[in-house]
């Protein structure tokens, strides 16, 4: 029988290897010391150019752009498609502070969406804000690996003419009715970050159909007037039309990065399919809690299940509180997005003063219930079935107090 006070050893923060072929490749890097992506040798092909033009590939885009992070590719993005200050950008009241922050850091002012108990957009709410008269841009936030119904909103903002541009941050590897997050709208931002799907500390990759869009985002990440080194690039008319009135915003992303991603793009099913695994042991543990509510995943879809949220819905904050701690004393890190402050990753779209909001009842009621889990590769099934099962364990318990 299993011990009910079993506590976890494992690190949620800890992330596996970069791949034996990605350290080489870095090393190779590191030798020849042309870390820059422009600093190529005669016909040389630059890590960074391959990545893109292999990332490009794999999505099914046309162009590809490399940059120093995700937020940097969400700010780039909304300078492509002509956001300018004191612009309204609509995006998700549930997200992460960079998808914000990449409104205000234009100027422009982040107008939220709520979401549903399913943690995606709610698309009645999107439907009545895209009316207004004033809104070009839906900045669309795949939020925690969540995906909403894609060609119902895309129908909604193609009718309104609004810009969809996809936050992928969670959802490399996903993929919607056959089509991979971040090709449903004009432009698809992508991160690298050391907590998502391929690590190299900090990147970021921006893919778009559009080929004045393309252009100006590598002006924009500071091509020096070198766009011709870019391969998954438009032609060079293209960067003729708009290159004297694109502004260098430098955010490029060097040879190094490039080349320690590379490999590991290359195994991201593998690892897609990994996470799922964990991800399907875990939800089984917690199946049918008292008071708890899993989040469905909608069999349209391919989620990447590199963490794992559940709903405590209309428990009071002393015992989601109680929850907490207890997992923490199990050694279990759970981050809840109803808390009064910021921690860490977590925040609201409350908490964030240099964007006002307006008070959002159905939203407010979902986030105060939300917890949330990484889920890293260096947990086993059987590490994440003790997970569940500790979890499961102070849910009941804290449940049934008084």
């Amino acid at each position: 029988m299993t011990d009910t006070l079993e506590t976890f050893t494992g690190a949620f923060t800890q992330q596996e290897p970069i791949p034996e072929e990605g350290i080489a490749a870095a090393l190779a890097v590191l030798r020849h010391g042309r870390l820059h992506r422009y600093n190529t040798v005669g016909d040389e092909i630059s890590e960074a150019a391959a990545l893109e033009e292999e990332f490009a590939e794999m999505v099914g885009a046309r162009f590809c752009v490399a940059v120093a992070s995700g937020g940097y590719a969400l700010a780039c993005a909304l300078r492509a498609v002509g956001v300018q200050p004191d612009d309204k950008v609509l995006t998700n009241a549930f997200t992460l502070a960079p998808v914000p922050g990449a409104i205000a850091s234009l100027g422009a002012t982040p107008v939220f969406v709520g979401v549903t108990e399913d943690l995606v957009i709610d698309l009645d709410d999107l439907a009545r804000q895209v009316s207004a008269p004033d809104v070009r841009v839906l900045m669309l936030s795949h939020m925690r690996g969540h995906l909403c119904d894609m060609g119902q909103l895309m129908a909604i903002c193609d009718a309104a003419d609004v810009t969809v541009i996809e936050d992928c941050a969670h959802t490399m590897g996903a993929v919607w009715e056959g089509v991979p997050s971040g090709r449903h709208g004009r432009i698809g931002c992508y991160s690298m970050q050391t907590y998502k799907h391929v690590n190299s500390g900090e990147g970021g990759l921006l893919v778009t159909d559009d080929e004045e869009v393309a252009a100006r985002a590598i002006l924009l990440s500071g091509s020096y007037m070198l766009y011709e080194r870019h391969r998954a690039a438009p032609a060079p008319e293209v960067f003729e039309r708009v290159k004297y009135d694109t502004p260098n915003v430098s955010g490029r992303m060097d040879n190094l990065r490039a080349a320690i991603l590379r490999p590991q793009l290359r195994g991201l099913e593998t690892q897609v399919a990994r996470w799922n695994a964990r991800y399907g042991v875990v939800e089984a543990g917690l199946r049918d809690t008292p008071g708890l509510r899993l989040i469905p995943r909608d069999p349209r879809g391919r989620s990447v299940g590199s963490s794992i949220q559940f709903l405590l819905l209309d428990w009071p904050a002393e015992k989601v509180t109680e929850v907490l701690s207890r997992c923490a004393a199990r050694g279990v890190e759970l981050k809840w997005f109803g808390g009064a402050e910021p921690v860490g990753f977590t925040s609201r779209y409350d908490s964030w003063r240099y964007a006002a909001s307006q008070p959002m009842p159905a939203t407010d009621r979902v986030l105060r219930g939300l917890l949330d889990m990484r889920l890293p590769l260096t947990f086993s099934e059987a590490d994440c079935a003790q997970i569940a099962r500790i979890i499961r364990s102070v849910v009941s318990t804290v449940y049934e107090m008084d």
